[in-house]
């Protein structure tokens, strides 16, 4: 039997848990981690914590604690390497307001850094994928293209200008455009990681039970992503997000493949993708610039048919 406190769980495929402690109160629970897409360790702990902590943003909540989840081969790479990856950790998570109270770590071949974060909400705040109504604007708040740009990185390939520009992405909080999308009152969001950009949005078009329209002129990508794909710079993970979610396009054939890499790229700590009615859309995005989220777009709308299709436009 489903327990009544659990208020988002497995069935909806949120971006995090939330449990009822009372009336007022809820907490909500995500985990973690990621293998290294940086050289640099501390950076690479930033990035780590920043992602964690983006599913509690992306539900309206607030984190408040965290615990470090931790694979490392200590014996190879020294526990100096370690230590600096904690601390860009702890940085961002001190610039986040939430306390590390404990972890967890194994030894491992393959370094791994994230961590398991819980906030708090009040239940009738929830934000999830299935509240986009008709008519809604879309905002994402981040550019597309941190998988194509970090494969170029492990390649030798990027230049400095797309590196910079994806590290200031990627060890960003979702912080400042969680809070400013609950006082414009927002109807739902997720945040764009793994799955790319169609595979989060197919959250929100299956359990809102509408279509989205997404102007493909509109979506802002990281410098140079264009043309990093071209040249092969593709993650694995791109060929199984289309595998896996393509089937949601209704005119799939009339896009080109780097159009539908960059659509498809896996990305890592990537933005917060909101629907928002459209009288107050253009409102948000001028807070969210004037902020510092100066890439913030609005790059479609949902629609009422075909339902639980995407169609792109120019």
């Amino acid at each position: 039997m489903r327990d009544a406190n659990v208020l988002v769980g497995l069935e909806t495929g949120d971006d995090a848990g939330v449990y009822r402690l009372s009336d007022d109160l809820a907490i909500i629970q995500t985990v973690d981690f990621i293998t290294p897409i940086v050289d640099d360790p501390y950076t690479f702990g930033q990035i780590a914590a920043a992602n964690s902590l983006s599913d509690v943003y992306a539900m309206g909540g607030t984190p408040i604690t965290a615990m470090n989840v931790v694979c490392f081969p200590v014996k190879s790479q020294g526990i100096s390497v370690l230590n600096e990856i904690l601390q860009g950790g702890l940085d961002k998570m001190k610039e986040a307001g939430v306390a590390l109270v404990g972890g967890h770590s194994v030894s491992d071949e393959e370094p791994k850094y994230g961590l398991s974060v819980t906030g708090i909400i009040h239940p009738s705040r929830i934000v999830t994928k299935a509240g986009a109504q008709s008519g809604d604007k879309l905002i994402l708040t981040k550019p597309l293209g941190t998988g194509i740009v970090t494969t170029a990185i492990k390649g030798g390939t990027a230049s400095k200008t797309s590196i910079d520009a994806v590290i200031r992405s990627m060890t960003t909080l979702n912080k400042k455009a969680s809070e400013l999308m609950l006082k414009a009152g927002v109807h739902a969001c997720t945040d764009i990681t793994g799955f790319g950009l169609i595979g989060h949005i197919c959250g929100m078009v299956e359990h809102s039970n509408k279509g989205i329209e997404l102007r493909l002129s509109q979506i802002p990508i990281f410098i140079k992503a264009r043309e990093l794909a071209e040249a092969g710079m593709t993650p694995g993970g791109t060929r199984r997000n289309m595998e896996f979610y393509q089937k949601i396009l209704a005119n799939i054939t009339d896009i080109d493949e780097i159009t539908l890499d960059i659509l498809f790229d896996p990305q890592t700590s990537g933005g917060l993708l909101m629907s928002i009615p459209p009288d107050k859309a253009e409102g948000l995005l001028k807070k969210l610039r004037s902020s510092g989220i100066k890439e913030a777009a609005i790059i479609g709308q949902i629609v009422d048919k075909p339902k639980g299709k995407i169609i792109l436009r120019g």
